[in-house]
């Protein structure tokens, strides 16, 4: 009979270990800093042209000399839709150092992705991407995932998972004073 007691004790202990993280409010997880830590990492930006949400054709090119985040994401993803403010955030305070945010919509309708825009105040750019290509030239099929360029055209940093504002000022705002 011990053992048993033990054994279900056991089991109820790891249970909670293990579920416990999973029941906190989504306020506890937004005030705590679980968001990822990216990779650092130090290769030539890759080459990628889309339309933006007017049709326009835009090219990742045209950003040199900016610090660039690019930031895969998609208006189904609850973690995509989880970091959106702290995107927006960030890319309010700093547009005017020298920093854009080019949010790469994969795969969903101009007016779905617009409706999206609008609904989370968005006024970073955001480019349509029906074929994926940004997701096959960065090589990561994972969403969210966000990759920082900086002034020459190299990528610094990898993201896969939603960011935080703390670790966008933390890795990005660094690369903004040089």
């Amino acid at each position: 009979m011990i053992i048993l007691g033990t054994g279900i004790l056991l089991a109820g202990i790891a249970a909670g270990i293990f579920f416990f993280p999973n029941i906190l409010s989504r306020q506890d997880r937004k005030n705590s800093d679980d968001s990822f830590i990216p990779a650092r990492v130090k290769y030539t930006a890759p080459e990628l042209a889309l339309k933006d949400l007017e049709g326009q054709q835009v090219n990742l090119q045209e950003f040199q000399g900016k610090v660039v985040l690019v930031n895969n994401w998609a208006t189904w993803c609850p973690p995509c839709k989880e970091e959106m403010p702290a995107l927006q955030e960030f890319y309010t305070r700093h547009k005017d150092q020298g920093f854009v945010l080019i949010a790469v919509e994969a795969g969903e309708p101009a007016k779905e992705v617009a409706q999206f825009a609008q609904d989370y105040g968005l006024t970073f750019p955001i480019w349509l991407d029906p074929q994926n290509k940004s997701i096959r030239v960065f090589k990561n099929y994972n969403l969210p995932n966000s990759y920082v360029i900086d002034q020459e055209g190299i990528v610094r940093l990898a993201w896969t998972g939603a960011i935080s504002l703390r670790n966008l000022e933390k890795y990005i705002t660094p690369l903004l004073e040089n």
